[in-house]
């Protein structure tokens, strides 16, 4: 296997800390100092069918985004499907999954100056299958960066359990970036942090300030987790939802809450809040809800229909009743969508500003 080409393998400390934004952001700081660089995942848990090749999501945005050139089979070698843990279990043949990420961090490193390995979320995640994030980084001989969410105790508590489970391994934890940070709480969070850090022998590489926007979903995202029928599309699906309104009361209060980017769910049948939010939009001067989300499966009756299909936002119609889809909007995991452009460049203006990407290549 390829051992001359640089590279790094991101983890984290659990799901939903960063680790797909910070390499999303990090890929396009990195070629600064390396015009071409590469990407793999070596193995995923949420894949796509792509012409019958089941690949990872977060490969798919990253090479959409970066037009990576080159197989996207190659930068995701291996997809967790439901069946796998247990088919492994009754019939080990963890040398031939080791050959194939070999092979895959061959194809994926060629003509490449560095390469940015994903992990799966913490050090353990697949030891079932003898492919834990730690084995994985041994197996690419990668040093590792650990995302973690912001804060100093429980941070370094969760970075400590990942440093031993990656030692025991033989591989070397670089530093850590954490994430998620208020603000306001930066600076002081960056000199505890990175005191507490020093203690155990790692750097403190970054401090990702908290953006809402990020873990905010988007009409998208509902599109596809919820599946509702459009019944109008009077805006752009890339919206971001920024507040959730459940009409679950007089048109007088729901107005209160209404705001640029809110997402009113109500059933079907409440013309009053639905004459509501058209009136809301026609005279929000230049604000607007990112959407509509009807439940029940109730249509509005003509009159209201025709409304509804002159508002300049998505209209949607969930079967569900309106608790059931409030509570999976509000439920839903966030993950970057290649169509996500306003986030793409949040990202990368962020990992560019806080991340010490210097510090990074000289540890390397």
């Amino acid at each position: 296997m390829n051992t001359s080409t640089p590279r790094v393998f991101i983890a984290a400390t659990r799901q939903n800390d960063g680790k797909t934004t910070t390499s999303l952001g990090l890929l396009a700081a990195l070629q600064k100092s390396f015009p071409r660089v590469g990407y793999i995942k070596p193995v995923g848990q949420r894949f796509v069918e792509i012409e019958e090749n089941k690949i990872d999501e977060d490969t798919v945005l990253m090479d959409r985004v970066y037009q990576l050139n080159c197989p996207l089979t190659a930068m995701s070698p291996i997809a967790i499907e439901p069946d796998f843990t247990r088919k492994y279990l009754q019939a080990s043949n963890n040398e031939a999954l080791i050959r194939k990420i070999q092979k895959a961090f061959d194809r994926v490193a060629w003509e490449k100056d560095f390469v940015l390995c994903e992990g799966s979320g913490h050090a353990g995640v697949g030891s079932v299958f003898d492919l834990s994030n730690a084995q994985v980084a041994k197996v690419l001989g990668a040093k590792v960066i650990i995302v973690s969410q912001g804060g100093i105790g429980k941070p370094i508590d969760e970075v400590s359990l990942n440093q031993a489970l990656f030692k025991q391994e033989g591989v070397e934890v670089i530093g850590v970036i954490l994430n998620k940070v208020l603000p306001d709480k930066i600076d002081y969070i960056t000199e505890f942090a990175r005191r507490g850090l020093k203690r155990k022998g790692l750097d403190l590489l970054g401090v990702l300030p908290y953006q809402p926007s990020l873990s905010s979903p988007t009409i998208q995202l509902v599109q596809e987790e919820l599946s509702p029928e459009m019944l109008h599309q009077g805006g752009p699906v890339t919206s971001i939802i920024r507040s959730i309104v459940v009409g679950a009361m007089s048109p007088k209060n729901a107005t209160k809450h209404f705001k640029d980017g809110a997402l009113l769910i109500t059933p079907g049948d409440r013309d009053d809040l639905i004459i509501a939010a058209a009136a809301w939009a026609s005279e929000s001067h230049g604000d607007k809800l990112s959407g509509l989300l009807l439940t029940g499966g109730i249509k509005p009756k003509n009159g209201v229909l025709d409304l509804v299909r002159r508002m300049p936002f998505p209209v949607l119609l969930a079967k569900e009743e309106t608790y059931q889809v409030a509570s999976r909007v509000h439920d839903l995991p966030v993950k970057t969508r290649p169509s996500d452009s306003e986030k793409i460049s949040l990202i990368r203006d962020i990992i560019a500003k806080h991340v010490d990407v210097d510090r990074i290549v000289k540890a390397l």
